[in-house]
């Protein structure tokens, strides 16, 4: 099994009242995915970095990792 570690930011917004997920962005590395998060964070309800760790044979991905969170976020696990 060939496993590879990815790197994404989430910002998350208010709809209708619930906070939900927004457009994905990929980084390179955990400083990047960070970098990218503390950047986003005043322009949304909440943003956070993770990390994930995907089979590469399967594409099946293990839960994420926080690194980095700022303001509300949801459960993207659930």
């Amino acid at each position: 099994m060939s496993r590879s570690e990815k790197f994404i930011v989430l910002p998350f917004k208010k709809v209708r009242g619930n906070v939900t997920p927004g457009e994905m962005r990929v980084a390179s590395n955990a400083a990047s995915a960070e970098k990218i998060a503390r950047a986003m964070a005043d322009r949304f309800v909440g943003v956070a970095a993770y990390s994930v760790q995907v089979d590469m044979e399967s594409g099946d991905m293990s839960e994420p990792r926080i690194l980095w969170q700022s303001g509300e976020i949801a459960d993207i696990a659930a």
